[in-house]
């Protein structure tokens, strides 16, 4: 893939067999940035890469994730994360919103996840040096301001009690606050006490973005 090359794929079967063997020939870096593991999840792919890993030695070949905090939603995946770092992976936290979903290999080829059609998620594959190079500084940009992995599971996501998750479903119920503290048993002032303090533990200065805020982290689930 030497010339400029801009194409498209349909679905994780039809990239495999375009591109795949872009993940087996990648010398010095592999960069990954999505929103959630399920983005870009093909085994073949992740296996490729660890080979890569193993073959070139940590020192020599760079391999970066970088995901937003949905992608910790639960366990199974805070453990695959886990085992990815073990095998020399770096893995970031990012709370800014992602502007591209997308894999970078070598600065030479870039991978553009899209919308998803019947038959599987849209992706759009360039060799541009111009795009790649751009995706390539902005993906830079995101990581050097992301947290790791390990320091965002310590301290970033808070803890909700049974009481929180409560008032974060009326929150999202739509009723009103007296129709709300009505259905859970409590006092009007004691609900919007706890939605008060239920923001203060999100970092939101507004219910909305509390609900936001609760989705990012896979706390409303």
């Amino acid at each position: 893939m030497r010339n400029e090359q801009v194409f498209s794929v349909r679905g994780d079967v039809e990239l495999i067999e375009r591109v795949g063997h872009l993940f087996e020939s990648a010398q010095a870096e592999f960069l990954c940035a999505a929103r959630d593991l399920k983005t870009f999840s093909q085994p073949e792919a992740r296996a490729a890469i660890q080979n890569r890993m193993r073959a070139k030695g940590a020192s020599a070949f760079t391999s970066q994730k970088l995901l937003s905090p949905v992608a910790l939603a639960d366990e199974e995946a805070r453990a695959h994360l886990r085992r990815v770092q073990s095998k020399g992976a770096l893995v970031r936290i990012s709370g800014s919103q992602l502007p591209h979903e997308t894999i970078l290999i070598d600065q030479q080829v870039m991978i553009l996840a899209g919308r998803q059609t019947p038959i599987g998620r849209e992706y759009t594959v360039t060799t541009s040096q111009i795009l790649v190079d751009g995706v390539h500084s902005l993906f830079r940009a995101i990581w050097d301001t992301a947290v790791d992995l390990d320091t965002y599971l310590r301290g970033d996501i808070p803890h909700l009690d049974a009481d929180s998750r409560m008032i974060l479903k009326a929150l999202g119920s739509g009723l009103t606050d007296a129709s709300a503290a009505r259905r859970l048993g409590v006092s009007l002032r004691t609900y919007r006490r706890r939605v008060a303090e239920l923001m203060v533990k999100l970092e939101a200065d507004s219910r909305f973005q509390a609900g936001l805020r609760a989705g990012e982290l896979g706390l409303s689930r």
